[in-house]
């Protein structure tokens, strides 16, 4: 596997292992794929805003709070390289929602999505002031917003029926078969 050294996966510099070290944990999979050595950050810390709603997480048994396995994070950042290049290929309606504060997984990596896919109806949504946790971990106001947003988004295409969605493909399908 190439190693990139670009943005990938919309992880956040922040959070993001150097060249060197994805080339060396890259190596190791081959030998050792079920050790949990990928450095990484405290996510819980930079993915909630709320204090209370960070306890909640580390208090659940069945949230994963380790390191992950090194075939986990080879298999991540082979599978979201792959997807980075491909965003063209999105064709279908998509609502792209993305906290302005986000430390965890990287804003213009949203806005690439938007900027570079073929859908004809796409839509991105940035939320000054918001963090990772849009739907959990952001203050009940917060939530409140982005699920209205949602609800509103999907009501408009709604009530289209998929009039619009079998224009689309029939459009796509058209222009492949030229």
């Amino acid at each position: 596997m190439k190693t990139q050294t670009n943005s990938f996966c919309g992880i956040a510099d922040e959070l993001r292992p150097s060249p060197f070290v994805i080339s060396a944990l890259t190596k190791l999979c081959k030998f050792i794929p079920t050790w949990k050595i990928i450095p990484t950050n405290d996510i819980i810390d930079v993915a909630f805003k709320v204090p209370e709603i960070r306890e909640q997480i580390r208090e659940n048994p069945y949230c994963y709070k380790g390191r992950p396995r090194l075939q986990t994070g080879h298999e991540l950042l082979r599978v979201s390289s792959d997807l980075e290049q491909r965003l063209k290929e999105v064709t279908l309606p998509f609502l792209v929602l993305h906290g302005e504060d986000d430390k965890v997984t990287d804003k213009s990596v949203s806005k690439q999505l938007h900027d570079v896919a073929s859908s004809q109806d796409k839509t991105l949504k940035m939320y000054p002031n918001m963090w990772h946790g849009l739907l959990y971990g952001e203050t009940p106001d917060n939530i409140e917003i982005v699920f209205s947003d949602m609800i509103s988004w999907l009501e408009e295409r709604s009530a289209f029926g998929n009039s619009r969605l079998e224009g689309e493909l029939k459009r796509g399908n058209d222009d492949s078969s030229k």
